[in-house]
C-alpha cells in the first residue's frame, strides 16, 4: 500500500530529476532542429527590425536596393554592373546619355536604330516586379538534370503550352516541345534535324524568300555542313533549279511570320519542302492573330514575347517525333539543355503573363499600345517625305483582342524613293541614325530596317533625327522654289 504522504527530501529529488531529464531532452531537440533546414513558409517571416534576415531577404534587400536607384529614367543599375569607388554598382546609361546619373544628353548624338533589342516591355516588368522576381538558393539544381532526369521543366513545358492556347496563337498541346538556348540555337538544331543522314551522300538546300532574317544564311554558312548549304532567296533557287534535278524534298525552307524585316505574314513556298516556320513576332503586341499556327515545325523565342532577350530561352513545336528526337540530340550535345536557372526564370515570368492575361496588366495590351503609338508617330512624320516611305500595314482583326487592331509592327521597313539614295542605309547614317541594311536580308540597298523595338529614349530619339531629316527635305524644297 503507497504511503499517503512523502517526506520533503525524496519529493524534491524527484522534481530535481525530472527537471534535469527535460533539460536534456530541450537540448538534443534544439541540437538536432537547428541542423535542418527552415520550413518554406517560415523563409522570410524574419522582420527587419529584430533578428537577422535569412539568405532569401538579404537577395531581395540586394535587388531592390540598386532597382531603388533612379538613374534619372536615362539608365538602370544591375547588380552585376561596374563597381564604383563607393563599392557599389553605378548607373549604366541610355544610349546618347552620360553622367553619374545618366541626366546629361550627348550633344549632337547617333541614334542606333539597328538592333532587335526589346526594351520597350521593360516599363512593363517595372511595374510588375514582385510579381515576376525569382529568389532561388545557391543549391538550386545543381544537377546536369532536372525533374525525371530530363533536361527541361516539365511545368515549364505545361506553363508554355496553356499560354500558347490562351492567346490562340499556336497549336502546341499535339506537340513535341523542346527548349532552346534562344531561337538561334533551335534553328541550327532544325537544320540539322531535317537534314539527310550523313551517310545518304545528299544534301539539303536551305532556302529563304527575300527580305528573310539575315541570321538564316550566316548560320547555315557557318557550320558548312556535308549534310546541308546555303541556296539563297527562294526565287532565285527556283529559276537555278529549273530543268535540273533538284527535288523539293531536298530543300529546308525557312520562313518568317511575321516577317522580319516587313511584319507581314507568310506561308511556306515551296510546295513539299521541309519548312522551318518562325513565329518569333505572332504575338498580340506585334500583329493581329488570324488564327493559331499549326505548322508541323514552330519556333518561338521569350525575347520578343517578354522582352528578356539576354535569358537566351526559346522553344520550337514539332509534330514528328523522330524530327523531335533528333532536335534533342542536337540540343543535349551541344548544350546539355537549356541552362535551369534560365528554366526557372522563364516559369516565374510566363505564369506572370499566364495570370494577366486579358486584363488591366495584360502584357500584350501594353506591349500592343507602346508600339502602335510608336508607329502611329513615325508615320505621321514620314508621310511629309518624298524621300522615304514605309511598308504599308492595314488594321486587321485580331482573335486575341477580339476587335480590329492598328499596325504595330517591331521594325520599320524603310524604302529610300529618290534615285539618288541608292544605299538607303548609308543615307540615314549620314543623318546620324544607324539601322540595318536591307542587303543583308538579300533586298535593294534602297531599303534599310529600323528597329522600334528598342526603349522609349531610343525611339524618341529616332523620332527626333527623322523630323530633322523630313524638315531639311522641305527647307531645301522651299529654298529651290524660291529661287
Amino acid at each position: 500500500m503507497e504511503p499517503a504522504s512523502r517526506t520533503p527530501g525524496v519529493l524534491g529529488l524527484q522534481v530535481l530529476l525530472c527537471s534535469s531529464l527535460l533539460l536534456n531532452a530541450l537540448l538534443v531537440a534544439h541540437h538536432f532542429l537547428s541542423a535542418l533546414p527552415a520550413p518554406l513558409e517560415l523563409l522570410g517571416a524574419a522582420s527587419n527590425g529584430g533578428g537577422s534576415l535569412s539568405w532569401s531577404l538579404q537577395a531581395a534587400s540586394d535587388a531592390e536596393s540598386v532597382a531603388a536607384t533612379g538613374c534619372s529614367g536615362h539608365g538602370r543599375v544591375f547588380l552585376d554592373g561596374i563597381v564604383g569607388e563607393d563599392g557599389r554598382p553605378g548607373c549604366e546609361c541610355n544610349t546618347c546619355f552620360q553622367g553619374p546619373d545618366c541626366s546629361v544628353r550627348t550633344a549632337d548624338c547617333t541614334v542606333d536604330a539597328d538592333s532587335g533589342d526589346p526594351m520597350f516591355l521593360e516599363p512593363y516588368w517595372m511595374r510588375h516586379a514582385e510579381a515576376s522576381a525569382v529568389v532561388f538558393s545557391g543549391w538550386h539544381r545543381m544537377s546536369y538534370r532536372a525533374t525525371d532526369g530530363v533536361f527541361q521543366s516539365v511545368e515549364l513545358e505545361r506553363s508554355i503550352k496553356q499560354l500558347h492556347r490562351a492567346v490562340g496563337n499556336a497549336v502546341a498541346d499535339d506537340k513535341h516541345i523542346i527548349f532552346g538556348t534562344g531561337s538561334v540555337q533551335l534553328l541550327s538544331a532544325l537544320v540539322y534535324a531535317l537534314s539527310p543522314d550523313s551517310n545518304s551522300g545528299s544534301s539539303a538546300g536551305v532556302v529563304a524568300t527575300a527580305p528573310y532574317y539575315a541570321a538564316y544564311k550566316s548560320s547555315t554558312l557557318l557550320f558548312d555542313s556535308r549534310e546541308n548549304h546555303w541556296e539563297g532567296n527562294t526565287a532565285a533557287w527556283a529559276n537555278a533549279s529549273a530543268g535540273n534535278a533538284t527535288r523539293n524534298e531536298d530543300i529546308i525552307e525557312f520562313v518568317t511570320s511575321p516577317n522580319n524585316p516587313d511584319a507581314q505574314l507568310r506561308k511556306p513556298v515551296v510546295g513539299g519542302a521541309s519548312a522551318i516556320v518562325d513565329h518569333a513576332y505572332y504575338w498580340p503586341h506585334f500583329t493581329h492573330i488570324p488564327e493559331p499556327a499549326d505548322e508541323d515545325v514552330m519556333i518561338f523565342t521569350v525575347s520578343k514575347l517578354s522582352g528578356h532577350a539576354s535569358s537566351r530561352f526559346g522553344w520550337a513545336l514539332i509534330r514528328d517525333e523522330k524530327v523531335a528526337q533528333r532536335v534533342n540530340n542536337y540540343i543535349q550535345q551541344n548544350t546539355m539543355g537549356a541552362s535551369r536557372d534560365t528554366q526557372l526564370r522563364m516559369l516565374g515570368i510566363i505564369k506572370a503573363i499566364v495570370a494577366n492575361l486579358h486584363g488591366e496588366d495584360d502584357i500584350f495590351a501594353f506591349g500592343q499600345d507602346v508600339m502602335t503609338a510608336k508607329w502611329r508617330k513615325l508615320n505621321a512624320v514620314v508621310s511629309r517625305s518624298s524621300r522615304i516611305s514605309l511598308q504599308k500595314i492595314p488594321p486587321q482583326y485580331c482573335t486575341y483582342l477580339g476587335k480590329i487592331r492598328e499596325a504595330s509592327p517591331a521594325y520599320a521597313w524603310v524604302k529610300c524613293e529618290r534615285e539618288e539614295d541608292d544605299d538607303c542605309y548609308d543615307m540615314l547614317r549620314k543623318a546620324k541614325i544607324i539601322t540595318r541594311p536591307g542587303v543583308w536580308s538579300e533586298a535593294s540597298s534602297r531599303y534599310t530596317r529600323v528597329s522600334l523595338l528598342k526603349s522609349q529614349d531610343d525611339f524618341d530619339l529616332l523620332l527626333e533625327r527623322i523630323t530633322e531629316l523630313v524638315d531639311a527635305e522641305k527647307d531645301t524644297t522651299a529654298g529651290s522654289n524660291s529661287m
